[in-house]
């Protein structure tokens, strides 16, 4: 039973912040009193609403759509921290609370947007926009007011809102059920070897964070998991073909059957994503998504992967014939005919090193975590004159986590930067850029600063060796800290429309432009360093690093393709999929395949991207926005790659503004013209 506590009490602790920056006091969260506080800001959020729609005063674009923007603060900073800590730092007891709310504040927006009397409020004001003397960002915030109350069912009849609040609390506890289901299956393999013969080929560094690993589990010997500093080395590297085989059909089935099984909730999320999209008037739930997005229709995404895979394509088809051939004849034969999916990172890896002389562990002594670190940040400090002041005052929700003060060129203070680095048991895969706080601007003028996080699953430090990071955990990290970046540096009024509450995909555009300076030397040069010896790195390593760039780019390529193939067929549907979900994948992303297809393996069922993270129609979106990295890095390789002039446009043009105007808008004010693939293509060889 959940221990009740002061209403009073827990007011305070959510609204009244005596700490550096009013950062989070995590501490003073324990799990059993997250239920009772966000049920309590609930109540508060609806009595600032009923003071809303209950003025007496005519509707007006302060009194009904600023003050909308400003209601629920309370309810919003819980909701960052629970469901931050809920993908960084989570349990049981917290994935049980996520549960039991989840349909709760799925309700509780319903009842607000579902409002009449709201409604007709906000239409009012909308409906004389025109003649209102906006400016451009009031606008936006107007339109994209109005059009939420849309999407969230407003202008249907009463018993269609009904329908529509019964269908989104379903989906709110599918999608969250499809993301605790991976993460669990994630957990839960482990592969455990006794034998240390059977581990050939593996670097020392990784057999010393499995025999860690193997420490944990209580086992005599090694144990690996599918978590990514874990399993992508083993892939490359170990020459147990067996192994290999056993450790890829535990990854690529995750989620395909016992108590974590996705299937089912997939189609379940599908169908009702379906229902809700017919509800609102659309075909199919990608027409709903792609409404606000730079691609706007289904065709234009189409149009984009079609031309992508034309492009690619030919390249990855001798890319894919050269890795085969190469088996074929390495000192442990596959033949080309038995060559399948377990081979392929494996023997890829040994071509690499072959023609190009160079392997991630020949990078790694020189990439030690805290000196790219330095180099990171040190990178914004170049383009933008953004410092990075650790601040042990602020409080932080696990000891690993560290937290700076960013100040900006002016010497003021600008964000608080949070950064979490390696993987743990209660910590989702991958790597993602989050806020604990976004940023606006106050009636008077203060500019409220935002609380940013970025979190990743980097090789941990073993007792023989600090964190050493692969070239790709670098690029990574670039990616994350540009995402972090156009949250630090926004300069928005309002917060729905600050930092990364951008277009889908437009969002990818800061993060990805960042992982350009990784291939540049004179970046390079300022902080790569061997670990023993503070040898930088050698000139002749970088060029081995930038020839090999574009090694395997189009089997890569059409790897991200067919993701985006996979996601756009399942929400282009337009009837409700009864059939075989693996000949539904297989079907959809069937012009993209290259290597024998596994039957047990299924990756819808682990395809977080679209089930739970937010990307559902939207996969896409990262071709898309290498399409616009490519073409915005041209302009710093025209200017100068640390060209502040260039740097500052870009931070004024693009990061600051957030989502305040419409992304194409913003880009053409940078770029002076729209975008095409062609930097692109000749970025990665192929023209």
């Amino acid at each position: 039973m959940t221990a009740q506590v002061n209403e009073n009490e827990l007011i305070k602790k959510w609204t009244v912040f005596d700490t550096p920056h009013q950062t989070l006091k995590f501490s003073q969260y324990p799990t059993s009193e997250y239920l009772q506080a966000m049920r309590l800001a609930m109540k508060e959020h609806n009595k600032e609403i009923d003071k809303i729609k209950n003025n007496p005063e005519p509707p007006t674009f302060d009194n009904t759509i600023v003050a909308l923007e400003n209601s629920g603060e309370m309810l919003s900073n819980i909701q960052y921290c629970f469901y931050n800590l809920l993908s960084a730092e989570t349990n049981d007891e917290m994935d049980n609370i996520a549960g039991e709310i989840s349909p709760e504040e799925t309700e509780h927006n319903n009842v607000i947007y579902q409002d009449t009397i709201l409604f007709a409020r906000v239409k009012a004001v909308y409906d004389k926009k025109e003649s209102l003397n906006l400016s451009i960002e009031e606008k936006k915030l107007l339109e994209d007011t109005y059009e939420s109350f849309e999407n969230m069912g407003a202008t249907l009849p009463a018993d269609k809102q009904k329908e529509f609040s019964e269908l989104s609390k379903q989906l709110s506890a599918l999608t969250l059920q499809f993301q605790q289901n991976v993460l669990k299956s994630t957990n839960e393999y482990k592969l455990k070897v006794a034998d240390a013969s059977q581990l050939s080929g593996l670097p020392q560094a990784i057999l010393d964070a499995a025999k860690e690993e193997a420490k944990n589990e209580k086992f005599d010997g090694y144990v690996f998991t599918l978590k990514a500093p874990s399993y992508v080395p083993f892939m490359k590297y170990a020459d147990n073909r067996e192994l290999r085989k056993t450790i890829y059909l535990a990854y690529n089935s995750r989620s395909t059957s016992g108590d974590n099984n996705n299937i089912e909730v997939l189609r379940k999320i599908t169908e009702t994503r379906l229902k809700i999209a017919n509800l609102l008037g659309y075909k199919c739930h990608a027409d709903k998504i792609l409404r606000h997005r730079m691609a706007e229709k289904k065709e234009n995404v189409y149009n984009l992967l079609d031309e992508l895979l034309a492009a690619y394509k030919p390249t990855a088809l001798k890319e894919v014939e050269a890795v085969k051939k190469f088996a074929a004849s390495y000192s442990i034969p596959v033949a080309q005919s038995d060559f399948l999916p377990w081979d392929w990172s494996y023997y890829s890896e040994k071509l690499r090193e072959k023609e190009y002389a160079i392997n991630d562990e020949q990078i790694k002594p020189y990439l030690e975590l805290e000196n790219v670190k330095k180099g990171v940040f040190g990178l914004a400090t170049r383009l933008y004159g953004l410092q990075f002041v650790k601040n042990d005052k602020i409080e932080v929700y696990h000891p690993e986590v560290e937290a700076y003060d960013v100040i900006d060129k002016d010497g003021k203070y600008l964000a608080v930067l949070y950064t979490d680095f390696h993987p743990r048991e209660g910590k989702s895969g991958g790597a993602w850029m989050t806020e604990f706080k976004p940023q606006w601007i106050e009636k008077d003028g203060t500019n409220s600063r935002p609380h940013i996080s970025i979190v990743m699953n980097f090789t941990r430090p073993t007792e023989n060796e600090p964190s050493l990071l692969t070239f790709d955990e670098l690029t990574t990290f670039l990616h994350e800290f540009g995402h972090s970046i156009h949250g630090m540096v926004a300069n928005s009024r309002f917060a729905s429309l600050s930092g990364t509450n951008v277009y889908r995909d437009f969002v990818e555009l800061p993060s990805q432009l960042m992982e350009n300076w990784a291939l540049e030397k004179e970046y390079l040069d300022s902080f790569a360093k061997h670990y023993k010896t503070g040898e930088k790195i050698p000139a002749e390593l970088i060029e081995k690093i930038r020839r090999a760039a574009n090694f395997n780019t189009g089997y890569f390529t059409l790897r991200q393709l067919s993701f985006g193939y996979l996601d756009m067929a399942w929400h282009t549907l337009e009837t409700p999929y009864t059939g075989d979900v693996k000949q539904f994948e297989e079907t959809a992303w069937a012009k993209t395949q290259l290597l024998n297809s596994v039957p047990s393996s299924l990756m819808s069922a682990n395809f977080t991207h679209i089930f739970s993270g937010g990307y559902s129609a939207g996969y896409y979106g990262y071709k898309w926005a290498e399409v616009l990295d490519a073409d915005a890095f041209a302009v710093f390789k025209e200017e100068g790659i640390f060209n502040q002039q260039t740097a500052e446009r870009f931070r004024r043009e693009v990061l600051e503004k957030g989502g305040s105007e419409h992304p194409m808008t913003l880009y053409k004010r940078f770029r002076g013209q729209e975008p095409t693939i062609d930097a692109l293509l000749k970025r990665n060889g192929i023209k």
